[in-house]
């Protein structure tokens, strides 16, 4: 448990310097590009000194590992668009309710943990789905408009890429990450295709002059970075730690997040819940009692 709690944590780091970057005018897209660089040097630094880095391109999962991470930027900038134009409520909806799809292919694909799901369980799972809905739900402003097309389909795309990256850790996590002292080597080449996925991006958009390097990006980058990495490597020793069961695992994630995210709001930036986002909040934390009851009656032995 102890890992899962601080991915949350620092999950939450993160989405506090993304609600700081607007007021100390960061370019966000630079910093998410920039972040990828302090993320791969802050696993180096925590590689054990008898496991040098390396890429072998003949391993099948180097290429997963180098695929997930160019997900990772599109992912990111599909969300930033998502949020533009179909706005903060379709696109936080959509990332959240994306568990549905690592969960279910933990428990009826992958069929990995150990653990069999009952119905108290199946409950939490449905009473999860339910909770970050409501938890999450914003209302819209009256000038919003809705935009028609092509743009409707951007929620959608988060939804199933937000899905399919996290299936894919989850998978990788099971299949090439025997071991807690792999995951070091396999995260840092997911970072690694983050890394050139991101500078092939910013380097298109210099010289076609639509956008100008900033000072300040390169201090949020910091800030995002080491957090960023930390999270991710985090998560995956707590799947490694319930022996991959994703099922478990990432609604526990998600909920806490959206729990821990909405303390932090209240506390350091004066936000106020609506009456249906402290229902979802409530729902929340009894979904999290019901999929996890069996490890927390364990717990209490």
């Amino acid at each position: 448990m102890f890992f899962l709690f601080l991915s949350i944590l620092l999950s939450v780091v993160l989405l506090l310097n993304f609600r700081l970057f607007p007021r100390y005018r960061v370019n966000t897209v630079q910093a998410i590009v920039f972040n990828y660089p302090v993320c791969f040097l802050t696993g180096f630094l925590l590689l054990p000194r008898n496991q040098p880095f390396s890429v072998d391109f003949s391993q099948t999962w180097t290429w997963l590992a180098l695929g997930l991470g160019v997900g990772f930027i599109i992912t990111f900038i599909l969300s930033g668009l998502s949020t533009q134009r179909m706005g903060i409520t379709a696109t936080s909806l959509a990332n959240n309710m994306s568990l549905v799809i690592p969960v279910c292919f933990s428990l009826f694909v992958f069929q990995t943990g150990g653990k069999t799901f009952d119905t108290l369980n199946y409950m939490g799972l449905i009473l999860a789905v339910v909770a970050v809905g409501l938890s999450t739900y914003k209302k819209q402003e009256e000038q919003t408009v809705m935009a028609v097309g092509w743009n409707t389909l951007l929620p959608v795309a988060v939804f199933v890429l937000y899905g399919v990256t996290n299936t894919m850790i989850n998978y990788m996590n099971i299949r090439y990450i025997p071991s807690t002292d792999k995951t070091l080597q396999v995260t840092l080449t997911m970072v690694l295709g983050a890394i050139i996925a991101g500078l092939v991006l910013l380097s298109s958009r210099l010289i076609l002059d639509k956008e100008k390097i900033e000072r300040q990006t390169f201090v949020a980058a910091i800030t995002l970075g080491i957090p960023n990495f930390l999270s991710f490597y985090t998560l995956l020793l707590a799947l490694s730690e319930f022996g991959g069961n994703g099922a478990f695992v990432y609604p526990l994630y998600n909920i806490g997040v959206i729990l821990v995210a909405a303390l932090s709001a209240l506390l350091f930036f004066k936000e106020k819940l609506l009456v249906v986002n402290r229902i979802g909040l409530a729902l929340a934390i009894v979904a999290i009692g019901l999929i996890s009851w069996q490890e927390l009656a364990q717990l209490m032995q």
